[in-house]
């Protein structure tokens, strides 16, 4: 082989790695929280529409987010600070002000958008954003279907997925606190958690809690939702699930729109049966 054409190849090789990881980000991994967003398009093209739709309810709940702001040194303690520790705290500053409240994160999924949150509840934003929107019927999305909170991930290898929902789920089911609940699960690309694996694993685990805890598919105080993709467990705990179609805001949009045509038709039936009298 050509060693000038084997030298070229490698060249492009470089550059093109580390462009691609620079696009995309972080990658989804164990020890986060957030908010698990599917599209009906690619999520580059999602992005701004889920990050405005999240900052505008959480500055409502929260608050607006407040920015972390360099300040500034005086004269003398710029000159007593050397180089090197200027560059330090230069670059401490940047990672602060990086440190948003909502960090868009690869999630290895052709149609997933996975937004990392800091310091706030992803179940209570989301469960916030979707009475809002049950509430006052408005559309506020166009490439988003389903937006699930993750309050935490893990691991998804059954020892690691075993010991951390065990202490995930304490806040809800922990005696003295109870709950009757489903389990939604949902794997991609992973063969480590299966569903008869994870059930059983959930349902032991929630009765240890609290034997009180039952499950209740028909009219469940929590769902538990279960996303596996690839070698991450994504894990979160939501109410009124089916009230809200699944999280799902396309279809919530959808259930107006029938209620509607339904409420219209016993308006005329009502006016013919009137009409007869």
């Amino acid at each position: 082989m050509n060693p000038v054409k084997c030298h070229l190849g490698m060249r492009k090789r470089r550059r093109f790695m580390p462009n691609q990881y620079k696009r995309f980000g972080k990658l989804l991994e164990e020890g986060m929280q957030g908010i698990l967003i599917i599209c009906n398009q690619k999520p580059t093209k999602s992005e701004a529409e889920a990050l405005g739709l999240l900052t505008e309810y959480a500055d409502l709940l929260y608050g607006p987010e407040k920015q972390c702001e360099e300040q500034e040194e005086d004269d003398e303690g710029e000159t007593a600070q050397t180089a090197p520790e200027k560059e330090v705290a230069h670059s401490r500053a940047s990672t602060e002000m990086n440190l948003r409240r909502f960090q868009v994160i690869k999630s290895s999924s052709s149609n997933i958008l996975f937004v990392r949150s800091f310091n706030i509840e992803p179940e209570k934003l989301v469960h916030h954003i979707f009475n809002d929107l049950y509430t006052t019927k408005k559309q506020r999305t166009k490439s988003l279907l389903r937006m699930l909170p993750v309050c935490g991930t893990c691991s998804a290898l059954p020892e690691d997925f075993r010991r951390f929902a065990e202490t995930l789920l304490q806040p809800w089911f922990k005696a003295p606190n109870k709950g009757n609940f489903q389990i939604i699960y949902k794997a991609k690309s992973t063969h480590n958690l299966g569903w008869d694996m994870v059930v059983d694993d959930l349902t032991g685990i929630l009765h240890n809690l609290n034997h009180m805890n039952r499950w209740d598919s028909v009219n469940p105080d929590y769902t538990i939702l279960v996303e596996v993709i690839r070698n991450v467990c994504c894990l979160g705990v939501v109410k009124d699930y089916d009230l809200f179609k699944k999280y799902n805001l396309q279809e919530l949009m959808k259930s107006f729109g029938q209620e509607s045509k339904e409420t219209a038709q016993e308006v005329q039936d009502a006016q013919a049966v009137g009409s007869n009298a």
